[in-house]
């Protein structure tokens, strides 16, 4: 029998991973600050509660995925929502939050007989949808494995560590990928400059040593100027201060990492933290004014 899930947050990633449990054929209850967002999930067979411990009451295995840490301890812990928890029953953060908030919740948690496990994505949008998330996941691998059947329809799930190592892993995950969009940026701009066709340059590297999944979309997005969020760059900017942090607290020096979190901070300041991540490519056409790749308006 498929455990009870419920869902707190049904943004844009909750919302596809709540799809993908009920097309699984799950019992799923929702919840959301903004009810409507619930709403739409109803018409296609998902619960909708209208308190935070009911969601919580709900459920065998909760599951949060909401926009930072804050909200998280907002939701779980200050909003009356803890009332709802069962003991025996799982609570599964897959948000992207500090490490050291993950093993903050996972040891209160413990205290009240909730099992936790910090299991951030990467992914984005598409990979929510088409249940392809790469899912890291922080905790007692006994309690990930009991998991499995949550976390199958939405991806592949890899125990990396204790508590707050899923968070961990998800912050290198947004290191290398702010890194290589950077250099997809810089890579698209130099080839402009230089005289070569930007898009066939992307074409060329394709099956080569710098071919990548961010080569192949994100250029794509660049040379076509749609900067239509999917990550968006204000949760990036969050990331990257998180990871800066941690390396600074593990006497680790990393000046890659600083100078794009500072590339991605100015684009953040200059009107971009809503827009696609990807777009890093404006902060950098910024400092080479007056480059341009390509002829079509920006979409966002």
């Amino acid at each position: 029998m498929k455990p009870r899930v419920s869902l707190l947050g049904c943004g844009r990633m909750g919302s596809r991973m709540a799809r993908r449990w009920l097309q699984a054929g799950f019992h799923v209850t929702v919840w959301n600050r903004d009810r409507e967002k619930a709403v739409v999930l109803a018409n296609e067979g998902a619960t909708v509660a209208s308190e935070t411990s009911e969601a919580m009451g709900a459920a065998d295995v909760l599951v949060a995925m909401l926009s930072d840490g804050p909200v998280v301890e907002e939701v779980i812990f200050e909003s009356g929502a803890r009332a709802g928890l069962v003991p025996g029953s799982v609570l599964i953060d897959m948000s992207s939050i500090r490490p050291g908030l993950a093993r903050d919740h996972a040891k209160r948690l413990k205290e009240m007989g909730v099992d936790y496990l910090d299991a951030p994505v990467s992914g984005g949008t598409s990979g929510a949808e088409q249940g392809t998330l790469a899912i890291m996941c922080g905790g007692d691998g006994t309690v990930v494995d009991r998991c499995r059947p949550v976390f199958d329809p939405l991806g592949k799930v890899t125990h990396v560590g204790p508590h707050g190592s899923g968070q961990l892993t998800k912050l290198c995950n947004q290191v290398i990928v702010a890194t290589t969009i950077g250099a997809v940026a810089e890579a698209l701009l130099l080839a402009q400059a230089g005289g070569a066709i930007p898009e066939a340059m992307l074409e060329a590297l394709r099956g080569g040593f710098a071919d990548s999944r961010i080569l192949r979309e994100h250029g794509q997005r660049m040379v076509a100027r749609d900067w239509r969020p999917g990550g968006i760059t204000r949760y990036q900017v969050k990331d990257l201060i998180a990871a800066e942090e941690v390396a600074t607290e593990e006497g680790v020096s990393l000046p890659i990492l600083d100078q794009i979190k500072d590339l991605f901070a100015s684009l953040q300041e200059h009107d971009g933290g809503d827009l696609d991540h990807s777009a890093l490519f404006l902060e950098l056409e910024r400092l080479n004014l007056p480059q341009r790749v390509g002829d079509c308006p920006d979409q966002i």
